[in-house]
């Protein structure tokens, strides 16, 4: 017996202006539910620019109480449009602590809690160790009215261990807000290439490790040097394609995923039966060189 849910992404462009990026993001959840969706995810840091690419001081205060103004005003949408919302935010947790997050608000628009991004990248472009402690609150799975929603953000995405606990955890699917795009110094199109084609390939491996579809929501656009992807896709749990938005427009997208299929594929690869946890004690190390 089929258990559809529709879920929508919102990829879309951003600018400076705080106030008319959440417009913007309001109005694609609008324009989702308008299409059926049941849960619209939005992509990471959607409030503002991709700040990240450069270490300043100024961009913390773009930060905000979570709960707080921002998932107050997309509680009332939720409970509006009675979907479900999952919304990557900036988060001042105390005085010089901040966190990258994402909150999720259910159908009736109650605020259900936040994720807190584990893996916190340090690279050109990519500066998040200078603005975000890594998350305290450990991997998370919340029962909205339509499924189980497991949430990473971003950089978690190239670790099938936050994929693998947050499955095990009973996740219905995994959602992945994303800021990733291509450098536009970078004189080589093929090293581009390598770069999307690998972001896109590890999640539809986590797709098929888990028997579990995966939801990836990228923004698009220039930024500085970066050229957004753009490139949200949804996974079904065999790591097939059932969407791929395009790399420059933006665009509000609703799918259809069948949950029950998780029942199918794990029955059929059993992956789970077969993991021999007796024997996985040395990946908490950080390298096996004794």
């Amino acid at each position: 017996m089929s258990k559809n849910v529709n879920v929508g992404l919102v990829q879309m462009s951003c600018t400076a202006d705080v106030e008319s990026n959440i417009q913007k993001a309001i109005n694609g959840i609008r324009e989702a539910a308008r299409q059926g969706a049941q849960i619209v995810c939005l992509q990471e840091l959607f409030t503002s620019l991709y700040f990240c690419d450069v270490e300043d001081h100024h961009n913390f205060s773009l930060a905000e109480a979570i709960p707080g103004p921002t998932t107050e005003r997309l509680g009332a949408v939720a409970g509006e449009l009675g979907v479900v919302i999952v919304a990557s935010l900036f988060e001042k947790r105390a005085q010089g602590l901040y966190h990258n997050t994402t909150a999720v608000l259910d159908a009736d628009g109650s605020y259900l809690g936040k994720y807190r991004k584990m893996h916190i990248p340090d690279d050109p472009g990519y500066y998040e160790k200078f603005y975000f402690t890594p998350g305290d609150l450990g991997y998370k799975v919340f029962d909205t009215k339509y499924a189980r929603v497991g949430v990473l953000i971003c950089w978690d995405q190239w670790y099938p261990e936050a994929a693998r606990i947050t499955a095990l955890m009973g996740a219905d699917l995994l959602v992945y807000p994303t800021a990733i795009g291509w450098d536009t110094t970078e004189p080589d199109p093929k090293q581009n290439e390598e770069q999307y084609n690998a972001w896109q390939t590890i999640q539809r491996s986590h797709a098929i490790a888990n028997g579990i579809h995966v939801v990836a929501v990228n923004r698009v656009g220039r930024e500085a040097d970066q050229q957004f992807w753009g490139g949200s896709f949804v996974s079904n749990p065999f790591g097939s394609l059932l969407y791929l938005a395009p790399h420059d427009e933006e665009v509000v997208h609703v799918q259809t995923i069948d949950l029950a299929l998780s029942e199918k594929y794990r029955t059929t690869w059993p992956y789970f039966r077969d993991r021999r946890i007796d024997s996985y004690q040395p990946i908490t190390r950080r390298y096996i060189d004794e």
